[in-house]
């Protein structure tokens, strides 16, 4: 007795309910807790793990020392039994059962059911008895969800995981009791196919749960259809009562033929076309909802794949029918009503329940499936993150959508395998409450911890339910005065509907805050809006659209000639709605220039500005803030990011072309280089309290350099100086001029920055910032690569001491343009850097064939043939010395170095490749070199690019193609193959 007393006290520190009657059991049955005792103590109920494991002790004592064996097999089996009475009850029936446990993998639940029940086609003596087959199915079925717990309650399988391996398991059921119901019935003259439905379609079941099926037949060759109907409606029964039908091992389920055509009053079973039939002339809104789920089970895997694939453009039409959504709703509605008695406590239907979030995901599926085919997913949550990745719920409420429906998923598992039952009611027991704490790993407070986790899980679910479900057209629209707005509800609701939001609910509350109220400025945006609407919904990011119109709304809203200038001049609103639709990084600079509409009205508005006119815009602009460095560069900046959008809105509305718009950039950063160096030459000098010592230049490399700039480069830059003085004061002088340059040019501000890079000097980041004109002399003299000269092809005069830069020009000349040309051991050198530049600077996992810059037919391919036929034949032939690729090769061309259509074929690669970087800073708003894997952002950057809203893949299909002609031509004239 005593020691039975130490071993219940030490039982029930140890977190035992009752560790008086566990310390009883352990006598009872003898058993060694000193192995058992860790793993019981983790179990969500250790008394009732303590139970099981007891009584399975004393039906097969033999079970321990497996138990005891294996310690993986021990941390499964005590997680099972100290959740579910029921899995101990089959064991301690069958516990041989210990040993799936321990099984790496089991075969194919199909075959091992059918075998079961003795339709194996492999076996030789088929079960003939139908009580013994019916027997045999329950074992081996609930053998494999024995240990399907297992793996789920230990964390070796996720929910979705979880729920793929019931629904299949219990498509093999079906198939066993199928194969029982043709040895009663026969199938000589029918053939049939079980469709799945609800969650056993879509690979979501639960642990114990109705089947949802609906039975589709045909007649085989030469049948009567009448008579094949017949047996098909025998078999089907048949079939159900194998699954339903008590036994000594009890019943699987009951499989529920109720979402047939006409429900249960219909005929159990009906042809393809009797089934098409009804569907198309009488089916409810719910029953399209419902067929989103269908996916063949059992029987006839050819028939169920027709009738699915049938049915699938029904389904995907159904938003289309009069009052849709309003029929979805009003549905939902009458199922909260039904369980309104077992209110927060039902975790299927009750309010932030399971339904809460399947209904507000079929709900956008159904209405945005029609067009984006990647929604078309039958389980929750693959449909909910294709759902957030098509940009049609956010990210963040995506993310809890999925919380919660997991969360609440996997507390129905626990609730159903206590005892294998259909339940979704939260229990009130403590005792209950308890071990689906500790189940979640909560062993301080368990029911506290469980009930907050819970509740507020299901807030967040009911708050995203009414957000994404009810509120996204309608409530918002009927705010609108109907009495003063032009924009009806049935139009703004037919609008915003095609618009397809990513926020809905942000997007008509941006409607509401623009036309809501009595003022004149309200009134004109109900005139402007139903118009603009239309306007965004042609444009790649409708949502991002209208976002941005009621940002710049809320800046120049109150100003008399913003509005007064969208209502009356056409084409500005016009352009606005697609610049604002369409790029992020147009939108971003304009947030900070909002004036800046004024330039939408005219094409003759939006052309670029000569840069002598720049420059002295710029000067003065710096001689305003007289002598005060930071300010005078903030106000150089400024005038920078609207000339950025001028290009940027010119660029969008096809009024340049991709190789004048990196002339335009080039030039643009050329000017302001050059003011912000007026200004560091004179922070300098104020500094220094003497004029600086030195002429100082600033030589444009790389893209700059090439008047090749796009959206988001840096400044590749070298600084030459020549002093005019003592060379240590002066090169101290030029050193300070070039950092303070680039500071100004970096600081943190509202206008986007110019980096100024100058990592292509002579030993890169290793060497001087700034170098003597005779200092970079004596180093190409003597230590010049081939990389170098191919580098100094681009270099050109950008700012300073313009016959500095033309010094430096003709120095240089000699590297790049070399007497002779290149010699065929230089020619090999370069071509093997550029196949290591391929191997190597690819960044990991990128996609070759969409890489613009690097890729096949990239930007590099096209450059590097270019820059060749510069280094070997540009002395003799001066029309080559350009900085700029394209004219580069229209002058080999001419110089007949190059065939003019190798030439073409290059020049559209290389422009297609940059039209499609800067399409993608516009878009994006942030620099990218891969064309989108991404349907949604390959989608909008194709329509930027010109493409129609389902061009996608006529866009990707175009850019392989002429990458792919462009590569051929670069593997023939670089490399000689």
């Amino acid at each position: 007795m005593p020691r039975i007393e130490s071993t219940a006290a030490r039982l029930a520190k140890l977190g035992f309910a009752d560790g008086a009657r566990a310390a009883r059991l352990v006598e009872a049955a003898g058993v060694d807790l000193d192995d058992l005792l860790p793993a019981l103590v983790d179990a969500a109920d250790p008394d009732l793990a303590l139970t099981s494991l007891t009584r399975l002790a004393e039906r097969d004592p033999a079970a321990l020392d497996a138990i005891r064996a294996d310690e993986r097999v021990r941390t499964r089996l005590v997680a099972v039994l100290g959740v579910s009475a029921a899995l101990g009850e089959h064991l301690v029936r069958h516990p041989g059962h210990v040993e799936l446990l321990a099984v790496q993998d089991l075969p194919e639940p199909r075959a091992d059911l059918l075998r079961a029940v003795g339709a194996d086609p492999a076996e030789e003596d088929p079960r003939a008895d139908e009580a013994d087959a019916l027997v045999a199915l329950r074992v081996a079925y609930r053998g494999r969800l024995l240990r399907l717990a297992a793996l789920d309650l230990t964390g070796e399988l996720t929910l979705s995981e979880v729920t793929g391996e019931l629904s299949d398991l219990a498509g093999a059921a079906l198939e066993g009791a199928l194969a029982i119901a043709r040895a009663e019935v026969g199938d000589d003259d029918v053939r049939l196919a079980v469709i799945g439905m609800g969650k056993c379609g879509a690979r979501e079941l639960n642990y114990i749960s109705d089947v949802d099926v609906i039975f589709v037949a045909e007649p085989r060759d030469g049948a009567d259809e009448t008579k094949a109907l017949r047996t098909a409606t025998r078999l089907a029964q048949a079939m159900m009562r194998a699954c339903s039908a008590a036994t000594p091992e009890g019943a699987l389920w009951e499989v529920d033929a109720g979402l047939r055509p006409e429900g249960r009053s219909g005929p159990l079973v009906r042809t393809l076309a009797s089934h098409l039939a009804y569907y198309r002339r009488w089916a409810k809104t719910w029953e399209f909802q419902a067929l989103l789920k269908a996916r063949p089970v059992a029987g006839d895997a050819e028939l169920g794949e027709a009738y699915v694939s049938a049915v699938n453009e029904l389904v995907w039409s159904a938003a289309t029918r009069p009052h849709f959504v309003e029929d979805v709703q009003a549905m939902r509605r009458r199922v909260e009503e039904h369980v309104r008695a077992e209110g927060e406590r039902e975790l299927k239907l009750g309010p932030g329940g399971l339904r809460d979030i399947e209904f507000a995901v079929q709900l956008l599926q159904l209405v945005h499936g029609r067009l984006d085919q990647l929604l078309r997913r039958r389980a929750t949550l693959p449909a909910l993150a294709a759902l957030s990745r098509g940009g049609y719920v956010g990210r963040d409420d995506s993310r809890s959508l999925a919380e919660a429906y997991t969360f609440l998923r996997q507390v129905e598992h626990l609730l159903q395998l206590h005892r294998l039952r259909r339940t979704h009611l939260l229990p009130t027991a403590p005792e209950d409450l308890r071990r689906l704490g500790r189940a979640f790993g909560a062993h301080t407070d368990p029911v506290g911890e469980f009930t907050a986790r819970w509740k507020r899980h299901a807030r967040e679910a009911r708050r995203l339910h009414e957000k994404l479900f009810y509120r996204p057209l309608l409530e918002a629209v009927a705010r609108l005065p109907e009495s003063e707005a032009r924009l009806s509800t049935t139009a703004a609701a037919a609008r915003l509907q095609a618009l397809g939001y990513v926020d809905p609910e942000g997007a008509l509350r941006h409607l509401a805050a623009l036309t809501t109220g009595v003022s004149r400025r309200a009134a004109i945006q109900r005139t402007l809006l139903p118009v603009m609407l239309g306007w965004f919904a042609d444009s790649p990011d409708p949502d991002t659209g209208l976002l941005g119109f009621r940002q710049i709304s809320d800046k120049l809203g109150t100003t008399p000639w913003y509005l007064r200038l969208l209502r009356d001049e056409t084409a500005v609103a016009a352009r606005l709605a697609r610049v604002l639709g369409t790029s992020r990084y147009a939108t971003g600079l304009l947030m900070n220039a909002p004036e800046a509409v004024g330039m939408l009205g005219s094409d003759a508005d939006l052309a670029p500005r000569p840069a002598d006119a720049l420059l002295g815009e710029l000067s003065a602009a710096v001689s305003r803030h007289g002598g005060h460095a930071e300010p005078a560069v903030a106000a150089v900046r400024a005038v920078r990011r609207r000339e950025l959008f001028r290009t940027a809105v010119a660029d969008i509305s096809g009024l340049l072309e991709i190789e004048p718009v990196g002339v335009v950039l080039s030039a643009l950063n050329d000017v302001t280089i050059q003011a912000a160096l007026d200004v560091a030459l004179s922070k300098v000098a104020a500094d220094r309290g003497a004029p600086v010592p030195t002429r100082f230049a600033v030589i444009a490399m790389g893209r700059l350099g090439g008047m090749e700039c796009s959206y988001a480069s840096d400044a590749d830059v070298m600084f030459v100086h020549s002093p005019l003085g003592d060379e240590r004061e002066a090169t101290d002088a030029a050193f300070a001029v070039a950092n303070e340059l680039r500071r100004l040019l970096a600081l943190p501000a509202p206008d986007p920055p110019l980096i100024v890079d100058p990592d292509l000097r002579p030993e890169g980041r290793q060497g001087p910032l700034v170098r003597t004109l005779a200092s970079y002399r004596a180093y190409y003299a003597r230590w010049s690569s081939p990389w170098e000269s191919q580098a100094l092809l681009r270099a050109r005069f950008s700012a300073g001491d313009a016959a500095l830069g033309a010094e430096f020009a003709v120095m240089v000349d000699e590297i790049r343009y070399p007497a002779g040309g290149l010699n065929e051991d230089a020619v090999r050198e370069i071509r093997r850097l550029k196949a290591r530049m391929e191997a190597e600077r690819l960044p990991r996992g990128a996609d070759p064939g969409l890489h613009t810059k690097l890729g096949p037919g990239g930007l590099s391919d096209v450059e590097w043939v270019a820059q060749l036929l510069q280094l070997r034949h540009a002395h003799d032939r001066p029309t080559l010395r350009t900085p700029r690729t394209l004219q580069a090769l229209r002058a080999a061309v001419a110089e007949r170095l190059l065939d003019a259509t190798d030439e073409a074929t290059l020049a559209e690669s290389w422009s297609f490749a940059s039209r499609i970087r800067d399409a993608i800073m516009l878009v994006k708003g942030r620099p990218g070199d891969s064309v989108p894997a991404d349907a949604l952002e390959r989608r909008r950057l194709a329509q930027t690019l010109g493409y129609p809203p389902d061009g996608s893949e006529d866009f990707l299909d175009d850019y392989r193609r002429v990458t792919r002609r462009a590569r051929q031509v670069v593997e023939r004239v670089f490399y000689g193959s």
